[in-house]
């Protein structure tokens, strides 16, 4: 299941079955069974389906530990715990939140899932409480609470567990909230460790001298105050930064990789500096959470093109150089590979033709070169930006790739999606929206037509392999097997399978649009592949929330109305399976 990369915990080798949302610490979401494949997979039927009970997104995916499946839900955060066997409800726990919090959720009520380790299932729920249940029985082992959802924080992010730590992020930039990571101790729900994205080094656990970032074409130290004075007297205080994405790890540096999203607000004009480090990727020390290195993908973000997207870490060959590298689909359509111990960039290319708000990115600096005609900032508030690609939920939102060690080639669901985008003044109160922009979304223009591609990359050479275009966003996680085969789910609901060469070899139609990401795992010999339908989520925000106007939910409503057309709400998990032989 893992390539050379090794593997944080001895549950995740077990190809068989599917402990970690990724599969693995890498974030690789490869698996190395083979039962189905190229050949058979025309004959994949329904095993059977569950459904969650709750309307709205249904991101992430259930695990596989054993004979049990854990499965969640967007709010109010439900767990099932399923038995393989006969698919009945081994425990279920509701936990009780506030419904006040809703309203503070930017982009939908979504959760990415839940996280296995030390015999425990691990939930964050959205009330940013996050809460260890005992596999077995469902029962609360401990809580912690990660965050405060009257001042706008909350939790979407699915909890990571590396060595004995279990990892979660918050949400909130539209809220004007401080992005961070924490740490907590496995067994007693202690926080270990906090970093902030923004403010001074001691709260950043950045060392001036020794944490590193890309600079004049070579490595060299962050220097004091490195993000202090990127930002405007207090700004960074309410400056965003957060953490809602994946995040991965690597046993051999002990590094923990994760990327922080949008500088509040939305106006740039309210913040003037690199806003540092918004838009960032961090490299972390897991047991002290120290900085080595750190690189800003979007200095003085104008868009809203969060960096929280999954880091794949992956040992491939870099203009012909074998490298142990980390690559990174980011929002603003820019796919970056670098050295994941050094922090060297390596490469960095548009994954989407249609991408213009940058011609290039400087190798030297590593800053992209903004073209003038879609730079908010330069046209001031007030002003509509038009024609900027791509739209503010990026190339790619956080629906994670895949990197087949098989083909050397990363898999990636894209949005291709362009945007206008007027900011205005806004002033920050604590609990109510910090957004100051008006987006609207459409298609990009003299294409295919349609608001998606699934496409193979080469994050060696930087170069699009083969790109397969879709109707719609394309939403959900992808899964690729050794079988010669990957997996990924459209908005309209159909789960397909694709060959090596982006050939469509099967499709069926769920109950819902796929926002959920697609996972495999071996039962008593026979293998499955399972995803949650639910439409919902940025994209679907319209049909899960009721928003009527064009720029409702920031901007996503008009641009993805046509989505009615095809399907409809309700979260549930199909299970596909080969029939027996007769």
């Amino acid at each position: 299941m893992l390539s050379a990369i090794g593997s944080a915990h001895a549950a995740d080798k077990n190809s068989r079955d599917w402990t970690m949302q990724a599969g693995d610490a890498a974030n690789q979401r490869y698996s190395d069974l083979t039962q189905i494949n190229k050949s058979n997979v025309k004959n994949l039927q329904v095993a059977w389906s569950f459904s969650t009970g709750v309307l709205r997104g249904h991101e992430g995916a259930p695990l596989v530990v054993g004979d049990t499946m854990y499965l969640h839900s967007p709010f109010p955060n439900k767990i099932f715990a399923l038995s393989l066997d006969d698919q009945s409800i081994k425990w279920k726990y509701e936990p009780k939140q506030d419904a006040a919090v809703i309203p503070v959720m930017c982009c939908d009520t979504v959760s990415r899932g839940v996280a296995y380790g030390d015999g425990k299932i691990f939930v964050q729920q959205a009330d940013t409480t996050l809460v260890a249940l005992d596999a077995r029985t469902g029962k609360e082992v401990w809580k912690a609470k990660n965050g405060d959802a009257k001042i706008g924080e909350t939790n979407t992010n699915a909890p990571h567990v590396f060595k004995n730590y279990v990892l979660t992020g918050i949400s909130g930039g539209e809220f004007g909230v401080r992005g961070r990571m924490t740490a907590y101790d496995i067994k007693t729900g202690k926080e270990v460790w906090k970093a902030y994205s923004t403010g001074p080094d001691s709260e950043m656990l950045i060392d001036p001298q020794k944490t590193m970032t890309w600079t004049d074409g070579k490595m060299a130290p962050v220097g004091q105050d490195s993000s202090l004075k990127t930002w405007k007297g207090d700004q960074w205080k309410i400056g965003g930064g957060t953490t809602w994405g994946w995040y991965s790890y690597d046993p051999q540096t002990n590094l923990l990789y994760y990327g922080t999203g949008n500088p509040s607000t939305w106006n740039p004009a309210q913040r003037p500096g690199d806003n540092k480090w918004s838009m960032s990727i961090f490299a972390r020390d897991l047991d002290t959470g120290m900085a080595k290195w750190v690189y800003q993908m979007t200095p003085h973000d104008e868009w809203d093109y969060d960096g929280v997207n999954e880091m794949i870490l992956a040992d491939i060959k870099v203009q012909g150089k074998p490298r142990k590298a980390v690559v990174h689909f980011d929002r603003n359509g820019f796919a970056y590979t670098l050295d994941r111990v050094s922090g060297e960039l390596l490469v960095a290319q548009k994954y989407d033709p249609a991408v213009n708000w940058a011609s290039h990115v400087d190798m030297k600096s590593g800053r992209p070169m903004v073209q003038a005609k879609y730079s908010t900032a330069q046209n001031g508030p007030d002003v509509n930006t038009k024609g900027v690609c791509p739209a503010a939920l990026g190339s790619k939102d956080q629906q994670p790739a895949s990197y087949s060690p098989k083909t050397g080639l990363f898999y990636v669901p894209t949005n291709h999606v362009c945007m206008d985008y007027e900011p205005f003044q806004v002033d920050y109160t604590a609990g109510q929206p910090y957004v100051g922009a008006t987006l609207s979304m459409y298609p990009a223009p003299n294409s295919h037509g349609g608001m998606g591609n699934f496409i193979a990359y080469d994050a060696g050479t930087g170069k699009i392999v083969w790109s397969k275009p879709e109707k719609f966003s394309v939403w959900s996680g992808a899964l690729a097997t050794a079988g010669d085969v990957t997996f990924y789910g459209t908005l309209e609901g159909y789960l397909k399978a694709v060959d090596n060469n982006g050939r469509e070899l099967w499709k069926f139609k769920t109950p819902s649009g796929i926002i959920g990401n697609v996972m495999t795992w071996q039962y008593k010999g026979k293998q499955y592949i399972g995803v949650l339908s639910g439409i919902g989520g940025w994209a679907g925000i319209g049909m899960a929330a009721g928003l009527e106007k064009d720029n409702d939910g920031l901007g996503a409503v008009g641009g993805y109305r046509e989505l009615s057309r095809y399907t409809e709400l309700g979260g549930t998990l199909t299970v596909f399976t080969l029939p027996d032989r007769s």
